[in-house]
């Protein structure tokens, strides 16, 4: 299986033997009084990854050059600028092979935290670089736009007066006299004698027949 390694936009021409990366936990133990130890679960931390990087200096039919980098000096130029500018890159692993839909990559953004040259007699000429990555996550202010509405005063709400509940209106009476008729009546007391019905309503139990009515009768009126 193949492995391309890429720092920032850099093609290592050698991928490192190992690529280890941590995942961090912030969880804290704290000690009750009753001597109980308890765990205290935080958010994870940021994914650190330490590696070994060779960069040959000499001609190897299983290097690759494309070009990303010209030699093991522009690479370390590149490092250079990318501490001194503390801005995130991406760190990138590409794995291939047989079977490639069975694989996943790795892509993480990143800061460089530091970079270590050594010459290891083992590698002979070659150049070899501790480098030493940390996750980077984007982080920033939010900005929240509120839109302040003065506010009007409400009345407090009162509570709704008990209905008064009044003397029951009086009855009006009306006493018959010589020569009464129902409509006279209702045209005398009401102003209009086409009203002589409702005083007949009113008054059945005391009125055989709207005709016959007689002095002295004391009829309720409307």
């Amino acid at each position: 299986m193949a492995y391309e390694v890429y720092i920032d936009d850099m093609l290592l021409p050698l991928p490192p033997e190992k690529i280890p990366i941590k995942y961090t936990g912030q969880n804290k133990t704290i000690t009750l009084i009753n001597g109980e130890e308890i765990n205290m679960i935080r958010p994870p931390g940021l994914a650190e990854i330490s590696l070994d990087v060779v960069i040959p200096q000499m001609d190897y039919p299983c290097a690759v050059w494309d070009g990303s980098i010209e030699s093991a000096e522009d690479f370390l130029e590149r490092l250079k600028e990318l501490k001194e500018d503390g801005s995130s890159f991406e760190f990138i692993v590409i794995r291939d092979g047989l079977g490639r839909s069975n694989f996943f990559d790795t892509n993480i953004d990143v800061t460089l935290e530091d970079f270590k040259v050594s010459d290891d007699v083992k590698e002979g000429l070659d150049l070899v670089v501790s480098l030493s990555l940390k996750e980077y996550k984007s982080y920033g202010t939010k900005v929240m736009n509120f839109v302040i509405v003065e506010e009007q005063a409400v009345p407090a709400a009162s509570e709704p007066e008990p209905e008064r509940q009044g003397a029951p209106p009086a009855v009006k009476s009306y006493t018959v006299i010589k020569g009464d008729s129902l409509w006279a009546i209702a045209k005398k007391q009401l102003g209009n004698g086409s009203r002589w019905q409702e005083i007949y309503s009113l008054n059945k139990d005391k009125i055989s027949s709207p005709n016959l009515i007689y002095p002295g009768q004391v009829l309720n009126m409307p």
